[in-house]
C-alpha cells in the first residue's frame, strides 16, 4: 500500500491574543470588539493579503478569540465586528490563496471557516451573547458571509461601502461556505432577490441593501459610532448570559509529536500509514473529578470535560488538515464506566451554571466536528472500554460500531442524562434521535435506563451498537471491515457518509455542510474555476476566464 500524505509540517491551530496578527481584540465592560486587520505574513505564504481578504491564519485567531470570551470573559454579553481599515470590511478569502492551494486544503479551510461561523452563532443561541456586524466599509464575498453569522447587520452610508456576493460572476465558484443559505433560510431574503444579488458583483448600498433584507439598517459616517453604540446597548440590555461567575484562563492545550502521532493528556491519535488507518483513543475521567460547579471551576481548563474534549478538537482538526491520507479512524476509549456516568450526572445537574453551560456547549461542538470530518469512524468497544454517557455520543457519531463479547469479564456500555439532548448535531437532532430515526419510541426506552448497563447483546438488541461479536470472531470481523473500507474510493466514501449520517429534515447548518461536501467540493475541481483558463486561475490577471459553457 502507498504510505500516507502528511504535511510536512502540522498547522498550527493553537494562538493567544497577544500573537493575534489580524484581530483586535478589545472589551469594555460587557462589549467586546473585534477588528479586523489582516496583515501580510513576513515569510511563509506568497500571496499579499490584501483589502482584508483572510486566509486560514486568520479565522485560526478568530475561533481562538470567540473561545476566549465564552471562557475567560463571562462579562461580555455583546460581540461586535468592525474593521480597522477605511472603507473596507472585510474582501473575503483570499483568491491568490485559493489559487495556489490543493483541493483538500481549499475545502477544508473552507469547513474550519465555516465551522467558525457557526461558532459565532452558538455563541448568540447558546452563551447568549449579541452578535453585531458593524460593517463601516465594504463586506464582499466571505466579508459578507461573517457578517451573516450575525444576529444584526448595519451598513455605513458613504457613498461606496456595499453587501455583495461576487463568486459567481468573478470566480466561476458560490459562496459555498453557508453564504448562499443564510441569506434565504436565515435571513429569509426571497430567492428572486437573492438571485440578482448573487450575480452582481459590485453588491447594494444602504437603501437598497436594507429594502431588500440584506442588512437590518444603514447609517451615515457622521453618526456612525453614535447609532452603533446605541445598538450594542440595546443588545447587552436584552442579553442572556450567565455572568455569575468567574472567568478561567484557556492554556494552550499540551500536545507532543511523536514518530507515530499526536500524544495529549487525555487523547492519543495514533497513525498507521500502510494501512492508511488511524486510532483514536480518549481516556475517561479520574475517579476523583470534581462534581460540584465550584470545583470543576476551581480546576479551569484543566478541568476533564473541558481539557479532553479541546484535545480531542485538536486531533480532529490535525487529521483533517495534515493526514488527507488517513482514510478510516479507530474510535477507542479506556478507563472506567462508572466514572464516566458519575462525571455526567454532576455535567447535567448543574447545567445552568455558566461555567458548565459553556463546558456542554463546547462538548457539543466538538461533537458536531468529528461529525462533520470526511473520515470513516469505527468505534471499537472492547473490554476495558469507557462508552459511556458522554463518551457514548463517539460511539453514535461512529459509522459503525463494534462490540466484543469477552469470554471472560464484562463489557459494558451506558447512557446517561446527557445523551438525551445535551450534544446535539448539526441538523438539530440528538445522536440517538439520529440513531433511530424512524423509530422515535425507541429513543425513549433506551433512555428509561439511564445509568444502566448494557452488555454486548443487549446493547445490539437495543440498537445501540451495530453488531456484537464474541471474541473468537471480533478481531478477524473488525480486521477484515478496516481493510474493506480503506481500500474503497476515499470520494465515493465522502459523498455515503456526508449522506448517511444526517437523515430526516435538514436545517440551515446540515444545508450548509451537505452543499459543502457535494456542491463546493465538485466546483472547486471543475476547469471553469481551477482550470489552466479558470476564474480562479485567472484572477488578477489581464486575461479573462475561458468557461466550457456545457451545463451538467
Amino acid at each position: 500500500m502507498e504510505a500516507i500524505q502528511t504535511t510536512t509540517a502540522l498547522t498550527e491551530f493553537q494562538t493567544r491574543p497577544e500573537q493575534y496578527r489580524h484581530w483586535k481584540l478589545e472589551l469594555e465592560g460587557s462589549i467586546a470588539r473585534l477588528s479586523l486587520n489582516v496583515q501580510d505574513q513576513d515569510e511563509g505564504p506568497d500571496y499579499l493579503l490584501k483589502q482584508n481578504s483572510y486566509d486560514l491564519s486568520v479565522d485560526i485567531e478568530l475561533a481562538d478569540a470567540l473561545q476566549r470570551l465564552r471562557f475567560e470573559h463571562p462579562e461580555v454579553k455583546v460581540l461586535v465586528f468592525d474593521s480597522a481599515i477605511a472603507r473596507v470590511f472585510c474582501a473575503g478569502a483570499n483568491i491568490y490563496m485559493l489559487g495556489k492551494s490543493s483541493h483538500p486544503f481549499k475545502v477544508n479551510f473552507c469547513k474550519f471557516t465555516n465551522e467558525t461561523r457557526l461558532g459565532i452563532e452558538n455563541l448568540a443561541e447558546g452563551s447568549g451573547v449579541r452578535t453585531v456586524a458593524a460593517l463601516n466599509g465594504t463586506a464582499a464575498g466571505g466579508g459578507y458571509e461573517l457578517a451573516l453569522a450575525c444576529e444584526q447587520i448595519y451598513l455605513v452610508d458613504d457613498g461606496s461601502s456595499a453587501v455583495s456576493f461576487p463568486e459567481v460572476p468573478l470566480l466561476a465558484v458560490l459562496p459555498g461556505t453557508g453564504g448562499l443559505t443564510r441569506l434565504v433560510d436565515k435571513r429569509k431574503v426571497r430567492r428572486d432577490v437573492a438571485d440578482i444579488f448573487c450575480t452582481v458583483a459590485e453588491g447594494f448600498k444602504g437603501k437598497r441593501a436594507k429594502q431588500w433584507g440584506l442588512v437590518d439598517d444603514f447609517f451615515p459616517r457622521s453618526k456612525w459610532d453614535e447609532k452603533i453604540a446605541e445598538v450594542c446597548q440595546a443588545a447587552s440590555d436584552n442579553s442572556t448570559r450567565a455572568t455569575d461567575w468567574q472567568g478561567i484562563s484557556l492554556d494552550p492545550v499540551r500536545m507532543t509529536i511523536t514518530e507515530s502521532g499526536l500524544e495529549f493528556d487525555h487523547v492519543s491519535l495514533q497513525l498507521d500509514e500502510q494501512s492508511r488507518t488511524a486510532t483514536l483513543e480518549v481516556k475517561a475521567p479520574a475517579s476523583n473529578a470534581p462534581t460540584t460547579a465550584e470545583g470543576m471551576l476551581s480546576e479551569g481548563c484543566r478541568f476533564w470535560a473541558l481539557q479532553a474534549f479541546r484535545e480531542l478538537d485538536l486531533a480532529l482538526l490535525h487529521l483533517r488538515m495534515d493526514y488527507p491520507g488517513i482514510n478510516v479512524v479507530r474510535l477507542v476509549t479506556t478507563g472506567q464506566v462508572k466514572d464516566v456516568l458519575r462525571l455526567d450526572a454532576a455535567l447535567f445537574e448543574h447545567r445552568e451554571h455558566g461555567f458548565v453551560k459553556e463546558v456542554l456547549l463546547h462538548m457539543g461542538r466538538v461533537l458536531r466536528r468529528l461529525d462533520l470530518t470526511a473520515k470513516s469512524f469505527y468505534a471499537l468497544i472492547e473490554p476495558g472500554s469507557s462508552f459511556a454517557g458522554s463518551l457514548f455520543e463517539l460511539a453514535l457519531a461512529a459509522d459503525r460500531s463494534y462490540m466484543e463479547i469477552p469470554e471472560e469479564g464484562e463489557n459494558q456500555v451506558a447512557l446517561s442524562a446527557l445523551n438525551g439532548g445535551s450534544f446535539s448535531m448539526s441538523h438539530g437532532k440528538s445522536r440517538l434521535q439520529n440513531r433511530f430515526h424512524g423509530e422515535e419510541s425507541q429513543v425513549g426506552t433506551v433512555l428509561e435506563k439511564i445509568g444502566q448497563s448494557f452488555d454486548a447483546e443487549e446493547a445490539e438488541e437495543a440498537g445501540l451498537v451495530t453488531m456484537s461479536l464474541d471474541d473468537l470472531d471480533y478481531e478477524d470481523e473488525v480486521r477484515l471491515a478496516l481493510e474493506e473500507r480503506a481500500s474503497f474510493s476515499p470520494d465515493a466514501l465522502t459523498g455515503m457518509e456526508a449522506s448517511l449520517r444526517f437523515p430526516g429534515a435538514e436545517n440551515c447548518d446540515s444545508k450548509i455542510f451537505g452543499r459543502l461536501s457535494a456542491w463546493q467540493n465538485w466546483i472547486f475541481q471543475r476547469p471553469n474555476a481551477v482550470g489552466p483558463k479558470g476564474a480562479i486561475t485567472s484572477y488578477g490577471q489581464p486575461t479573462r476566464p475561458e468557461f466550457d459553457f456545457n451545463r451538467t
